[in-house]
């Protein structure tokens, strides 16, 4: 990657991240707060007793969350405004301008992790030291649901934006708010096994397996690690596959 890509992409990511602060600046914190949601009633239904498994939760799902909807609706939002036509004329290569749009939406979900993690390590849940485990599995989560978004956009890109909006949404709701990501996978008994198949469920359960909130075999952080690699790849092909800059 030469020296213009990185510079369009550093580009795109601060599009895609001052204008929004300085019109809304409260959306950062709203995302916050909608990621704690989950963190405070799991905390109080196990008298407190959940808030370790809850604050890894929250990271996760601020990671995922914008990603997601970043991959999905920025990149529908620019095709109606024409901001890919300009890129093109720039030229600007497709490659760099998904992964601006992907590193943007973690530089805005920073601050909330950064938050969470604060809590974690004053609350005595974390130790500084687990930053070893939480930062790669974060941003292997990352790569995979911003590629999935990725993905979805490219092969739904006749869709309208409320559509994709709203499959941003479920999406958001389905993978962060009803798997084992503020709870433990072992809550799922028997079906236990369907949290391998989750990118968001994986990461979580590789922090609580590496700062031994869970009792995980090797084998098992293997088969996580690897599935959130595979997932990215997977999506990435899929993406790479049929993506290509349209005019309309």
């Amino acid at each position: 990657m030469n020296l213009k890509a990185v510079n369009d992409i550093l580009i795109i990511a601060r599009m895609k991240t001052v204008p929004d602060l300085k019109r809304q600046p409260l959306s950062l914190m709203l995302s916050t707060m909608i990621s704690a949601f989950p963190l405070f009633f799991f905390a109080m239904a196990s008298m407190g007793e959940a808030m370790k498994d809850g604050l890894i939760g929250a990271m996760i799902a601020m990671v995922s969350n914008t990603s997601i909807s970043a991959a999905i609706q920025d990149v529908t939002q620019d095709r109606y405004v024409k901001i890919r036509e300009i890129m093109v004329a720039k030229p600007i290569h497709p490659v760099s301008y998904a992964l601006g749009i992907a590193l943007g939406a973690l530089l805005l979900s920073l601050p909330g992790v950064v938050f969470y993690f604060m809590i974690a390590i004053l609350t005595g849940v974390l130790e500084i030291v687990s930053l070893i485990w939480i930062i790669p599995s974060l941003l292997l989560c990352w790569a995979a649901l911003s590629t999935l978004g990725f993905t979805i956009s490219t092969y739904l890109y006749k869709s309208s934006t409320y559509t994709l909006s709203y499959i941003a949404t479920m999406l958001s709701l389905g993978l962060i708010f009803f798997p084992p990501v503020y709870y433990p996978a072992k809550g799922l008994g028997k079906l236990s096994w369907l949290s391998y198949l989750i990118p968001t469920a994986n990461a979580a359960e590789i922090i609580r397996g590496h700062v031994d909130f869970s009792e995980l075999l090797v084998e098992s952080l293997l088969i996580r690690w690897s599935a959130l690699i595979v997932t990215t790849v997977i999506f990435t092909f899929l993406t790479a596959l049929k993506a290509k800059w349209r005019e309309t």
